[in-house]
């Protein structure tokens, strides 16, 4: 069943106006069920954690609520699901964990392809133990991983390989769970970056594999918070660094100071409305053994392939859009039989005119556009582009409309002809 984008829409206050968010790669807009949930927190549980009294049960019954949805999302146990910050915090902090078992001689595979926020992270912690950084490279013709270079880096056994989903910069799907499986057989951990991928198709980390996997909120239509997935056996023996005295189980020794209760809620409510669309519109695909038909997981499942069937028309309408343009260059995959290996995000430079200026343009016919390196640092330097301005990104999503695009499309060919 095809999604009702009108009644999809309807759920996102911010769509009301005549502004074109085309910026969801940088943080998409913020779904009426997430914030009405982080109201009701606010108004009626709105406590510490541990109380002797109703709100503080009440609060702490929301959170595990929030946990076990979040877990479902992401294909864990309730146990696995670490709330933070964002991303980029949760994972500085298991990077101080995973320091302990790391040192000299030891080495860690990062790639060109990934926002700096899972490449910053192991260089530091590289540099403070003493370990080598294995860097792999992405093709630039096409923004895909450079997989052979990758394997071969596996060669030398690093203790841990941070690799994206997707990327927040070229749309690029990479293969996590074939990446994951060859490095376990030399014996290394992996950490998945899956910030990018999160908003747009299903997350399993079961069927991934991975030890670790974090993405945040904010990009899949609920508030400003983090989640980090980790294998329960791996968050029971790291070492967590916090405040005295603490809760020393799995997963609240690794969730510092007081969490933002309002937020947790608010990501229930993000995922009851995606769990909402998998209801509405879903299509009934073959489900792994031991899900629940008519559970959470299956309507999350039955959600991501009806956005992703929306979305994939949405992604060859910007390809065709973007390719009318003359001097108008596309960094990443183009190959229209290969669009299951990108999300509907493309960066493109026009010939003439700088990225600043090409958003700018945007901005004052109301389309919202990034410009830059949006913290994708090594792919710009890589394209040889980081001191030109980087590129203009434009990403859809599910509630953008074959309309937004044909705006898009018109506002496009009126920047070209200032040129």
């Amino acid at each position: 069943m095809t999604l009702n984008i009108e009644r999809i829409r309807h759920q996102f206050p911010a769509l009301t106006g005549e502004a074109v968010f085309l910026d969801n790669p940088g943080g998409t807009q913020t779904v009426k069920n997430c914030l009405d949930r982080m109201i009701e927190y606010l108004i009626e549980t709105n406590a510490n954690h541990a109380g002797a009294f109703k709100t503080s049960r009440e609060s702490d019954a929301v959170v595990l609520q929030a946990r076990e949805a979040a877990a479902d999302f992401l294909g864990a146990q309730k146990n696995e699901i670490v709330f933070g910050a964002n991303m980029t915090t949760l994972t500085f902090h298991l990077a101080r964990s995973l320091a302990r078992r790391i040192g000299p001689g030891d080495t860690i595979v990062v790639t060109r392809l990934d926002h700096d926020a899972n490449v910053s992270p192991w260089l530091l912690l590289a540099q403070d133990r003493g370990a080598e950084i294995l860097w792999v490279d992405f093709h630039p013709e096409d923004g895909t991983l450079d997989l052979a270079g990758l394997y071969r880096a596996l060669e030398r056994k690093p203790k841990l390989v941070a690799v994206g989903y997707a990327s927040n910069a070229l749309g690029t799907i990479n293969p996590v769970a074939e990446i994951t499986a060859r490095a376990h057989a030399v014996g290394a951990w992996v950490f998945i970056d899956a910030v990018h991928y999160a908003p747009h198709g299903l997350i399993d980390v079961k069927e991934i594999g991975c030890d670790f996997l974090a993405c945040s909120a904010y990009k899949f239509f609920g508030p400003h918070l983090g989640l980090l997935y980790g294998r329960a056996d791996l968050l029971e023996d790291l070492f967590a660094y916090k405040v005295r005295p603490s809760d020393n189980g799995i997963p609240n020794k690794f969730e510092t100071g007081t969490p933002n209760f309002e937020a947790i809620a608010g990501l229930l409510g993000t995922i009851e409305y995606l769990e909402s669309i998998g209801a509405h519109f879903g299509e009934n695909p073959g489900l792994p053994e031991g899900i629940d038909p008519a559970g959470r997981q299956a309507k999350l499942r039955r959600a991501s392939a009806a956005i992703k069937t929306h979305e994939h028309s949405l992604a060859l309408a910007l390809l065709d859009t973007l390719q009318s343009i003359p001097g108008l260059r596309i960094y990443g995959l183009t190959d229209r039989a290969r669009f299951d290996e990108r999300v509907a995000t493309f960066a493109f430079r026009l010939e003439g005119m700088t990225p600043r200026r090409i958003a700018e343009e945007f901005g004052r016919d109301g389309i919202y556009v990034w410009d830059g390196n949006y913290y994708a640092l090594e792919v710009t330097k890589r394209l040889d582009i980081e001191d030109k301005g980087g590129m203009v990104r434009v990403g859809a999503v599910h509630y953008n409309t074959l309309a937004d695009i044909e705006r898009f499309g018109k506002s496009l060919s009126r920047i070209k002809s200032l040129v």
